[in-house]
């Protein structure tokens, strides 16, 4: 007997069990976010806010797998989307960790404003979610030594993980029919 049930696996995308986790436990953390930003007054930089994108597009996507996991067209919307967040999410984070960490400090600088396409400009539109005033090489916050970036890389590693983890499981199960 395996610790996981591949068979099982393979049928996640079809459920909104699943689905409901990914959503929720993203969202929660956009929450998370919003809490340090707004009651412990810590200022986002740049790499916060494209971060903080990507994890908001990991809930959106994880909501519209909730809404109709049972249509292919759904599930591969939002199954492809999940994995791209992940994967921009991640790269953000460890850029953002290279900035705090190994760049020169009197050299590296971030943008006071996200480059949102003009058709989208996020930050003018929703300043309170997607405003940026901090400085992308402080480190305002740590936890078992790690700043928000780096428990962010591991967060958004793991959701690319499973991500390839379903769709690899799913379709080897859809070659074995």
């Amino acid at each position: 007997m395996s610790l996981i049930n591949l068979h099982s696996v393979a049928h996640w995308p079809q459920q909104r069990g699943p689905w409901l986790i990914l959503a929720t436990s993203a969202t929660i953390l956009v929450l998370i976010a919003l809490w340090f930003q707004h009651v412990q007054g810590l200022v986002p930089c740049v790499q916060c806010i494209y971060q903080r994108t990507a994890m908001i597009a990991i809930a959106l996507f994880g909501w519209i797998g909730v809404l109709a996991p049972h249509y292919l067209t759904v599930r591969l919307v939002a199954m492809l989307g999940w994995l791209a967040s992940a994967g921009a999410g991640f790269y953000s984070a460890h850029h953002h960790i290279y900035l705090q960490t190994k760049a020169n400090p009197l050299f590296t600088s971030c943008s006071p404003f996200p480059d949102f396409p003009q058709w989208a400009p996020l930050h003018e539109w929703f300043p309170n979610l997607f405003g940026a005033g901090g400085l992308c090489t402080d480190i305002d916050w740590s936890f078992l030594g790690l700043s928000m970036p780096g428990w962010l890389r591991i967060i958004f590693a793991v959701y690319f993980i499973i991500a390839l983890f379903v769709l690899a499981t799913r379709l080897v199960r859809l070659q074995r029919l």
